[in-house]
């Protein structure tokens, strides 16, 4: 899943911080939303801080940093 999120607006009312969702396999609608926000805010429309986000909802492991399992076993090899 993709978001992307960005202020507008009046910075000073709790609504000014908006954000739009995008299915996994929407990238290139979610980079080109982007785009868009940020080529408005190129032309003088209150927009800024533009930034897209992601989530794997497939990911085989769990988020953040973790020790690894006691049975991996990898060894980098150096010539």
């Amino acid at each position: 899943m993709f978001v992307v999120y960005w202020l507008g607006g009046n910075p000073d009312i709790e609504d000014a911080a908006r954000f739009r969702r995008f299915d996994a396999n929407a990238l290139a609608d979610a980079l080109r939303f982007a785009e868009d926000l940020r080529r408005r805010q190129s032309d003088g429309e209150d927009v800024g801080f533009v930034t897209l986000c992601s989530e794997n909802p497939h990911s085989v492991g769990k988020p953040g940093v973790a020790d690894p399992p006691a049975d991996y076993d990898w060894k980098k090899r150096r010539r």
